[in-house]
């Protein structure tokens, strides 16, 4: 199971989680790669911070919406968000290169990640974009969003995200961040989800009911209050129910370790 984070989300004077910290925990890192968050200076920082760390390094795309973190809609052209996407590629690329480590895959933030399981014209775009920009890489979203299901028809390689320190809805979908109980603080209930997840392949949703999740990584948001403590409880956890922790490009995903 792979065990990723938000990070690089600073701005300038602004910054936000502790990065090096979660980079000890976490096997692949979402960065901020400047239209909701991140600039030059965090992006070029956070990537070396990665590749001292030995964890994979994805690109964490939105869209140009630093006012609004990249937390709300923007019914922007398709062209225009592929020229968008194309852009943040390649601006993390060149910190990544520089770091002397790449790119190895590409997860949607806040809005454009919740927009794109149904926007189909959106959807397209970004799978656009990654495939203009590198076929190789793997990308990184919640089971049965439309954008991966195009993502795998045009030959990209689709992993599957679930995430630790969110609810669900009984249909499997996020709880709305601006609704009661939406982000999870309890690092021992959420380990034990976690554990949940990767052994049974389901969670309880806000309702009780189970909600099944195929999930190759598992996400921690950097911003969470208590970040560090929940991705460490997790990768703990994980680790002591015999799962492997390992980067999401790892040919060990989903093998148990030797107990």
């Amino acid at each position: 199971m792979d065990l990723n984070a938000d990070l690089g989300e600073g701005f300038g004077r602004w910054t936000l989680g502790d990065d090096k910290a979660l980079l000890a925990v976490v096997t692949s890192a979402n960065i901020a790669c400047g239209h909701h968050a991140g600039d030059a200076d965090t992006m070029r920082e956070t990537c070396t911070l990665a590749a001292a760390a030995g964890t994979a390094v994805g690109a964490h795309v939105g869209y140009q919406d630093l006012a609004g973190f990249g937390r709300r809609f923007i019914d922007v052209a398709p062209d225009t968000l592929t020229n968008e996407v194309l852009a943040q590629l390649g601006a993390l690329s060149a910190f990544a290169r520089a770091a002397g480590t790449r790119i190895s895959y590409v997860k949607p933030h806040g809005a454009l990640y919740n927009t794109l399981v149904r926007h189909e014209a959106q959807a397209d775009a970004v799978v656009d974009a990654v495939r203009l920009f590198d076929p190789t890489l793997a990308v990184l979203g919640p089971p049965g969003a439309v954008w991966l299901k195009r993502a795998s028809v045009a030959g990209l390689r689709v992993w599957h995200e679930a995430f630790a320190d969110r609810a669900y809805t009984p249909s499997g979908t996020l709880v709305p961040r601006n609704e009661p109980g939406a982000v999870l603080r309890d690092p021992a209930e959420i380990a034990a989800r976690c554990v949940q997840l990767a052994t049974e392949g389901w969670i309880r949703s806000v309702s009780g009911r189970p909600v099944r999740i195929q999930a190759d990584s598992i996400c921690v948001h950097g911003d969470t209050p208590g970040a560090v403590e929940i991705a460490r409880a997790v990768r703990s956890a994980l680790e002591a129910a015999g799962i492997a922790v390992a980067r999401v490009e790892s040919p060990l995903r989903h093998t148990r370790q030797a107990v």
